[in-house]
């Protein structure tokens, strides 16, 4: 008696999307930068030749401005509130963590190429959250412009310098031991906060940002 084939079948192939090719290379560029990007590399990720890929992606350059919308859409958004100071502190935290979960993203976000539309939400929602405050459109925009540069200049100094800043607390309570607390009392006195702090980089991030918010609550006050 003849037995049956019981194995299943196998699973059709998930047809190529737009959204899967850039997900996938969303991928590659977040394990290699986008040094690692090619429309092979994408293609070998999804399995597919890649020839098919031109259905959906131009070029690369279509690709890398494809997966830079797809990080502004993961920033969270402000919503016009009136603590607007809190809306732009949560949105510009947000912004600095996406960006370091993505270094490659954040001289993209200052590229100047045409911006996609989670980037244009990200954009809107800003503007709309300032102008509701009594920002002018122009002031919104300066303003937007000033917080961005504080983000994106931090987060590239951040993923760029030689000592990783988790590294700075156990460098500082090293150097004490060095540094003459009666000879040198305030440069002893900042390595030991640095000693002692939880989080240095975020308390930097802070600071500046503060620094930025009072200065535009201020000319919101004149």
């Amino acid at each position: 008696m003849m037995q049956t084939d019981s194995a299943s079948p196998p699973e059709p192939r998930k047809p190529l999307s737009r959204e899967r090719v850039l997900r996938a290379a969303l991928r590659l560029a977040d394990d290699g930068g986008l040094s690692a990007l090619s429309m092979r590399k994408v293609g070998a990720e999804l399995g597919v030749e890649a020839m098919s890929l031109y259905n959906h992606i131009r070029n690369k350059e279509d690709i890398v401005a494809g997966i830079t919308d797809l990080v502004a859409g993961e920033i969270d958004l402000p919503t016009p509130d009136f603590d607007w100071k809190g809306q732009m502190r949560t949105r510009s935290q947000s912004a600095h963590r996406v960006l370091m979960r993505h270094p490659w993203a954040a001289a993209q976000f200052q590229s100047g190429r045409t911006p996609g539309p989670q980037m244009m939400t990200y954009l809107d929602a800003t503007l709309g959250c300032l102008m509701a405050v009594g920002f002018t459109p122009a002031q919104a925009d300066h303003a937007r412009n000033t917080i961005d540069n504080h983000i994106y200049g931090f987060t590239l100094q951040s993923l760029t310098r030689p000592t990783r800043v988790r590294e700075i607390s156990r460098q500082a309570k090293r150097a004490l031991k060095d540094i003459p607390k009666a000879s040198y009392p305030n440069l002893y006195r900042r390595t030991e906060d640095l000693a002692n702090a939880a989080d240095p980089e975020a308390e930097d991030f802070d600071f500046g940002l503060t620094l930025i918010l009072d200065g535009l609550d201020a000319l919101t006050r004149r």
